[in-house]
């Protein structure tokens, strides 16, 4: 289908889609064209049975990042779309970028952010959060395992903030070490109808005395990576929302 404008999809429209099933991309970041997307089989990591790979587990203990939440949402979408080497192609158009960044703004859209000890930003990923399901867009890294590294701490708030699903679109062999599998539509949905059943405990991503940080208050949360681990072997990080 042809490209909307973007004042003729609203922030509503795409919370809806979300809430049923229903996500945009595009074929490529200069493609003015958006499809929205349900696909047969659908990608999830279950948060109960999410894997770290022992490499990862090696990193994890070194502590290499300082871990933020929502302090670079706009860069790390922007790097997420950006072309590199390894990655001559993405499907984050600047329709859909201006999408998330307005969502995000609402306080819907959601950003991980890794930070070198130089202060540059070494890695990230963002997403969406609607009751007790988060949608997990897209990452990126420019450092070893950062991306991974804001992936361990995506899942252990979820778990943290007793969330249910966590929806990768698709599966791909760079998710499947983490656990992600695929699942049919008619199965997705149900998982999806039981995250956001009004009928039960809802769950938000940022917690009000998370998000006093944000307005000054400096405040923060401590992500329990350590949960994924042995215990003792990974002081909890801090951080930042």
């Amino acid at each position: 289908m042809d490209a909307p404008l973007i004042d003729e999809v609203t922030a509503e429209d795409l919370l809806n889609a979300y809430r049923a099933g229903i996500f945009p991309m595009a074929e490529r970041a200069d493609d003015t064209d958006i499809f929205w997307i349900d696909p047969e089989m659908r990608g999830v990591i279950p948060l109960d049975r999410f894997h770290i790979p022992a490499s990862l587990r090696k990193s994890l203990r070194k502590n290499p990042y300082r871990v933020s939440i929502n302090t670079a949402f706009d860069r790390v979408i922007d790097a997420c779309a950006a072309e590199t080497p390894g990655r001559p192609e993405t499907w984050i158009n600047p329709m859909i970028a201006g999408w998330y960044k307005e969502l995000h703004r609402m306080g819907h859209a959601h950003s991980v952010e890794c930070w070198a000890p130089d202060g540059t930003l070494a890695g990230g990923l963002y997403g969406l959060a609607i009751e007790r399901a988060f949608f997990g867009e897209s990452m990126f890294s420019c450092m070893t395992d950062a991306s991974k590294i804001a992936l361990v701490h995506l899942v252990a708030r979820l778990r943290q903030k007793k969330f249910e699903l966590l929806d990768c679109q698709f599966v791909n062999e760079h998710l499947k070490q983490f656990g992600c599998i695929a699942i049919p539509r008619d199965d997705y949905h149900g998982l999806l109808g039981a995250a956001l059943s009004p009928s039960a405990l809802t769950s938000v991503f940022v917690s009000p005395s998370d998000a006093g940080a944000s307005a000054g208050a400096g405040s923060s949360v401590v992500a329990v990576a350590s949960d994924f681990l042995p215990s003792g072997s990974l002081q909890s990080s801090t951080v930042t929302s």
